[in-house]
């Protein structure tokens, strides 16, 4: 499964997502609002689309309104409160991300 990572800037929450399951996935990671925002491209490798908060999932369907509809896009409700390779912040990435699987795979 390809699994495309998405918060504001991809410097913490999602970097370190795609860093954490890099060996059970294939894993990307990006940003809306840097200097080298997320693209077409990008979200239609994915087979599934992590945003770290719902108004990121809104800016998404406002940039690629086609493709978003398309795509399954899960958010986790993570604030943008932590630090890259944070150990809260892992604990937290794996806790919801266990509850995912669970759920597709059903």
């Amino acid at each position: 499964m390809k699994v495309l990572f998405v918060c504001n800037q991809n410097e913490n929450r999602s970097k370190t997502a795609e860093e954490l399951f890099k060996d059970k996935f294939e894993t990307k990671s990006v940003g809306l609002f840097n200097s080298k925002p997320i693209t077409e491209k990008e979200l239609s490798w994915a087979d599934l689309v992590v945003v770290m908060e719902d108004h990121q999932r809104t800016e998404i369907s406002k940039r690629f309104p086609k493709l978003y509809l398309q795509k399954q896009i899960i958010s986790f409700n993570i604030p943008d409160v932590y630090t890259y390779n944070q150990k809260e912040l892992i604990a937290i990435l794996e806790d919801k991300f266990e509850d995912i699987i669970l759920l597709t795979n059903h």
